[in-house]
């Protein structure tokens, strides 16, 4: 247990904390809901085969090349998620 409190610790340091100045408790509270919905709803994960804790089912895989790239900066661009226009 403590094996996988670390990780998930080690993980939220690494992609978002180490890149954001934290002024205060309220604003802490902020960044790591951001990063929870980021982790939860979108970060692919190597132990569910790439596909992230909420998805329902799995991302269609190839696009054709000429689709358009969108990307959503997430705590001001510290974090990025990429997809594909419809």
């Amino acid at each position: 247990m403590n094996a996988h409190c670390e990780r998930v610790i080690g993980t939220m340091r690494r992609e978002a904390l180490d890149h954001v100045l934290i002024m205060n408790e309220a604003h802490a509270r902020h960044v790591l809901a951001a990063y929870e919905q980021h982790y939860n709803e979108h970060r692919p994960h190597r132990a569910r085969n790439q596909v992230p804790p909420d998805a329902g089912q799995q991302p269609v895989a190839a696009h054709e090349p000429e689709g358009k790239l969108l990307r959503t900066r997430i705590l001001g661009g510290a974090i990025n998620q990429y997809r594909y226009a419809a």
